[in-house]
């Protein structure tokens, strides 16, 4: 949800940790601050610079100036739960010294009853926030060590959170600890690192521990230390980081969205690269074979735009596998009376792996003996780690917070894992079977002929840049990538954006269209077309302007159209890969007419690591 970052070496904290603040940018945020430590000849007059401002991260770098160097520092971009975007609710949090600065990641669930007690004890609150509670504690418990100090606040708070501590007290180290928020440790020579995600840390070093829930770190320049809450010593494994720094750049692309939409042909060959074999989908690595021939059901959970590639996966392998699917939001699915069966399976999808309802849908399947299998992005993520199986999308890495490439890749593996379960249960015609997989073969030559009609998709966002509502229409799968062109549309450009099943119009959405209200259509699957155009007359016939994004073979019937967006003849079962990135691309340049920040939309995080 927020950025957080920290050094302690021989170098300037100030430079590396701004650094590693800006690339964490992409996962949303308000406001930003920094606190390094200021040593003095006199001991007693050391002390924590902190400046913080709401705003962009420029706005923090402004206000701290020309500082001098400083060998300790935290920092951290925040997005906004408890308390408005202000100076006072940015991070770090202080003490009522000065002495002790924190950053936190999460909620702390219990806050109101600890921060009532720690005002009654004489504690001065300057925030609205949660967080200031946990300095505060940490300040209540502090003698004369600031590990036992944190360790005790941990055990008094419920919730969430990544924290990060320094004292000017003790300056030669770090403290933090991790539960349900996502933190790593990046390792250097002399010097050593702390983040919410790889990218921070990028370019300084690859060598990576990747902290699990309830542990505790203690950072030096020279040394890391990891145990459980209780100080239990644990032993972790270096993970290596395989993806470099220029896959996080912009590459000669104005935004990374645009980068990201055009990055989508190589991404697809990657994560189709090396699960076919002789013509067929093989998933055997995964030893899995036993679970997928007796599914009894299947719960498909994820949040935004990962439920809307749930939505696709449950058409597929019911089509496919013949299993009954349902398919639910993370968020809603937590808190309901799930009837489980011995033989159900939680798939579980989502680009960071880190998203918070979804790992909470996660553990409670596996509370109840369910086996969860993973669609992520992230290699190391928590669904990763807790699920039984997970297939990576290989996307690369997605900076910009309307997710584009990770969206096409879920796709592609849920449509692999729909054929492969196909194929194993025998459910399935395997002729049939084995020309599916060779047509997801050509995908990527599909989206990059897509993708050539760029400047007509700019033109036709130029001309409806001034629009204020539009609605997104289609039945089937179309129906499913209606529903992702209007998430996109509305998350970037700020246009009110809505999808309906287009045989739900006459149920209500029909009394919201109105002279020159756009309406995209989407006309992909061949079996529907007549159903799809008998629904276009009605939006016309009110006076709408219908934007038809159709295949090549079904042209002719989609004359009556306002627009027509052509698409190459596909699989009606394999369309909703390629008729996303049309939406896409309009989405990105309705965004940038209207000039909003594409890359970093209002309100809005990449990870969602809170509820």
């Amino acid at each position: 949800m927020c950025g957080i970052m920290g050094y302690i070496g021989k170098g300037n904290a100030i430079p590396v940790i701004v650094d590693g603040l800006a690339r964490l940018e992409y996962r949303g945020y308000d406001s930003a601050g920094i606190a390094v430590y200021r040593p003095d000849n006199d001991a007693s007059e050391a002390y924590l610079q902190v400046t913080k401002k709401k705003g962009r991260l420029a706005d923090m770098v402004d206000a701290l100036g020309d500082a001098p160097a400083s060998q300790l520092g935290i920092g951290h971009t925040r997005w906004a739960t408890h308390g408005v975007p202000s100076d006072k609710n940015a991070h770090p949090h202080t003490d009522c010294s000065g002495n002790i600065a924190l950053i936190h990641n999460g909620i702390i669930e219990n806050y109101a009853p600890l921060r009532k007690q720690l005002m009654l004890e004489g504690h001065d609150f300057v925030s609205e926030t949660d967080t200031e509670v946990m300095v505060h504690l940490i300040e209540k418990y502090y003698e004369d060590s600031l590990e036992e100090a944190v360790r005790k606040a941990l055990g008094a708070v419920y919730g969430s959170f990544a924290i990060v501590v320094i004292s000017a007290q003790e300056p030669d180290k770090i403290i933090a600890a991790k539960k349900a928020s996502p933190m790593i440790v990046g390792l250097g020579e002399g010097e050593n690192y702390l983040a919410s995600d790889i990218p921070a840390i990028l370019g300084r070093t690859k060598k990576v521990y990747i902290i699990e829930d309830n542990e505790f770190v203690i950072l030096t320049a020279d040394s890391v230390t990891i145990s459980d809450f209780e100080g239990n010593p644990v032993e972790k494994e270096i993970f290596e980081v395989t993806w470099d720094l220029e896959l996080a750049e912009k590459g000669g692309f104005e935004h990374f969205m645009l980068k990201e939409i055009h990055e989508q042909p190589e991404a697809i060959r990657k994560t189709i690269a090396g699960r076919i074999n002789d013509g067929m989908v093989d998933f055997a690595d995964l030893d899995f074979n036993d679970v997928l021939k007796k599914i009894n059901k299947i719960f498909i959970v994820a949040c935004g735009t990962a439920y809307h590639a749930g939505l696709v996966g449950r058409l597929a392998i019911e089509k496919l596998a013949g299993i009954p699917v349902e398919t639910d939001i993370a968020s809603e699915f937590r808190y309901r009376k799930v009837l489980w069966q011995p033989d159900d399976l939680m798939i579980v999808i989502s680009q960071s792996g880190e998203t918070a309802d979804t790992l909470a849908a996660l553990r409670e399947a596996k509370s109840h003996g369910i086996k969860v299998l993973a669609v992520t992005n992230v290699v190391g993520s928590a669904v990763a780690r807790e699920a039984d199986r997970v297939i990576y999308t290989h996307a690369g890495p997605e900076i910009a917070v309307a997710s584009t490439k990770a969206y096409s890749t879920q796709l592609v593996v849920m449509y692999l894992l729909a054929i492969y379960m196909a194929n194993i249960r025998q459910s399935y015609d395997q002729d049939k079977l084995k020309g599916l997989t060779h047509e997801m073969c050509y995908l990527d030559t599909m989206v990059e002929q897509v993708l050539k009609e760029n400047d007509a998709l700019k033109a036709l966002a130029g001309k409806y840049r001034d629009v204020q509502d539009t609605f997104f229409l289609g039945r089937g799968l179309d129906y499913a990538v209606a529903m992702e062109g209007a998430l996109k549309l509305k998350e970037i450009s700020y246009v009110h954006a809505e999808a309906y099943a287009a045989g739900e119009l006459k149920h209500g959405p029909l009394a919201l269209i109105h002279q020159d209200v756009p309406v995209l259509a989407l006309i992909t699957q061949d079996k529907l077309v007549d159903k799809s155009m008998s629904n276009i007359k009605e939006v016309k016939a009110r006076g709408a302007v219908v934007i038809a994004i159709c295949k090549e073979n079904l042209q002719e019937s989609c004359q009556e159209c306002d627009e027509q967006i052509l698409l190459p003849r596909v699989n009606p079962l394999l369309a909703p890969i390629i008729s996303v990135v049309p939406l896409q691309v309009f989405s990105y340049y309705m965004a940038l007419y209207r000039g909003a920040d594409v890359d970093k939309p209002r309100n809005l995080a990449k990870s969602v690591t809170v509820e």
